[in-house]
């Protein structure tokens, strides 16, 4: 993926999300795009390049403290009945795909070639603006 593919996927997202959504915080860089609310953003939502064939979209808690990382999933696991009928079962809550192991994520990954496309770039922002639709009213409940 390039940045480019990322500036496309970002412009793209508002337009999926629903007008109360649309006022965020966001950071593009050449292997992701971030999307966050409100002044912290250790938790955040990601597109991320895992390699040239995996692209993982969904929401990240990345506190320094994983114990806060772990609460903040819990919350999320506690309403899970109503973020799966959005998400399917495709999102899945686990730890990090990378190297910090206090960090934790629900996401799916997609797999295979042509992840690099503008229709790609399109499809993951509306994954996106489905993962942003179904938590955020969850995180802001809490």
């Amino acid at each position: 993926m390039s940045r480019a593919f990322f500036e496309q996927l970002s412009d793209a997202l508002a337009g999926f999300l629903p007008p109360d959504l649309r006022a965020y915080g966001s950071a593009i860089g050449s292997r992701n795009v971030k999307v966050w609310y409100g002044e912290e953003s250790h938790e955040h939502y990601e597109v991320q390049s895992l390699s040239s064939r995996r692209l993982e979209i969904g929401f990240h808690a990345e506190h320094p403290n994983e114990t806060r990382n772990d609460e903040v999933m819990t919350a999320l696991s506690a309403r899970e009945r109503s973020w799966r009928r959005a998400l399917g079962k495709e999102a899945q809550a686990g730890p990090f795909l990378g190297r910090q192991r206090g960090w934790r994520r629900l996401s799916e990954v997609w797999d295979g070639p042509g992840l690099e496309t503008d229709e790609a770039a399109v499809e993951a922002a509306e994954r996106l603006a489905r993962y942003i639709s179904a938590l955020e009213r969850i995180r802001t409940a809490r």
